[in-house]
């Protein structure tokens, strides 16, 4: 079992985007594999497009599964491990799980759901305090941690694959999504800020050019190498949203190309932090998916099961181009071939 994790710590890379587009993608491809979605999100956006998307009652769906006892979420799975922080309570993990295609027959049949939820956004601080509890023999922080690893472990079997969408922070919860991956895909932009955010993720998942051995002794990559854990690897960048014609050869081709700069330093002193060996084998250019995408995600679909034509999109006619759907799929199938 392989799990991935779609994170960045700066917002509107298009990261929940890129990871329904690459899960549903891969489950289409790999119709023999279980495929199951985490979303560790409080936005829940990704729940959202599995169960429909705007114009197909996601929303709704999405609002109906939280309103369940237990809530059929992932902070309803954190609600139960509230009382119970360091020892695992027992519990059902498939009453935290849902069924995307009984809801949105575009989904593939092969893929489960563990909803996201405002929810966590609540429990953040209790979960924060928890894991700073001072106990004999007890390492609070690291049983917290393990929380989502905890539920993986009792349906791991069940799946070959495993997505997990992260909250652009770095909050607790983010930490017990990221701790619970293999592998890492940054999603970027083509600005100067992703530039930063690339240098910003690595000082927050590994550790490295922190301020002061103030912030390192207390730094996440310390206190997962303090019990011997490992932490996921990056495998792929992504530097998303390109624009349709221009691409790469665009104003911004001096940023992207900083960008792979900064990545070949990155994987020459710190190669054990990736998965491939040389930048041009981690990192992937992604079109905007501009219009093609505005529909897909409204209908909740992913671009291979997206049709050329006009949609009723919220009351307003909208066209998808044949050719930039076609220059769509291509993208995504690019990410999706290097998972």
């Amino acid at each position: 079992m392989v799990i991935y994790a779609f994170w960045n710590n700066k917002g509107g890379t298009g990261k929940t985007s890129l990871i329904f587009q690459s899960l549903t993608f891969y489950a289409h491809q790999h119709p023999d594999e279980r495929i199951l979605a985490v979303d560790v999100c409080p936005q829940a956006n990704l729940s959202e497009l599995l169960f429909g998307g705007l114009t197909n009652n996601g929303s709704e769906t999405l609002l109906m599964r939280q309103g369940e006892i237990p809530r059929r979420t992932i902070g309803g799975y954190f609600e139960k491990r509230l009382p119970s922080p360091f020892t695992i309570p027992a519990f059902d993990a498939h009453d935290y799980i849902s069924h995307p295609v009984d809801y949105n027959p575009a989904i593939p049949e092969n893929v489960d759901l563990i909803a996201g939820d405002p929810l966590l956004e609540l429990q953040s601080n209790a979960i924060s305090t928890l894991s700073s509890t001072q106990l004999p023999g007890t390492n609070a922080w690291l049983a917290v941690i393990d929380w989502l690893r905890d539920l993986i472990a009792t349906v791991g079997d069940e799946y070959d694959t495993i997505f997990i969408d992260s909250n652009p922070s770095f909050s607790i919860y983010t930490q017990i999504a990221l701790s619970s991956a293999d592998r890492l895909v940054l999603p970027v932009m083509a600005d100067d800020s992703s530039r930063r955010a690339i240098q910003n993720a690595f000082s927050l998942v590994y550790g490295l050019k922190l301020p002061s051995e103030i912030y390192s002794r207390y730094a996440f990559a310390t206190r997962l190498a303090e019990v011997d854990r490992e932490l996921p690897k990056v495998h792929i960048i992504a530097k998303n949203r390109l624009t349709q014609y221009m691409g790469a050869a665009s104003a911004y081709a001096a940023v992207l190309r900083s960008i792979d700069n900064d990545v070949t330093a990155l994987l020459k002193n710190n190669p054990e932090m990736f998965s491939f060996e040389k930048t041009e084998d981690g990192v992937v250019d992604i079109r905007d998916f501009q219009t093609t995408g505005v529909v897909a995600f409204a209908r909740g679909y992913p671009l291979f099961a997206q049709r050329p034509g006009r949609f009723d999109v919220m009351g307003k006619r909208v066209r998808v181009d044949g050719e930039y759907l076609a220059n769509s799929v291509e993208a995504v199938q690019n990410l999706v071939d290097m998972l």
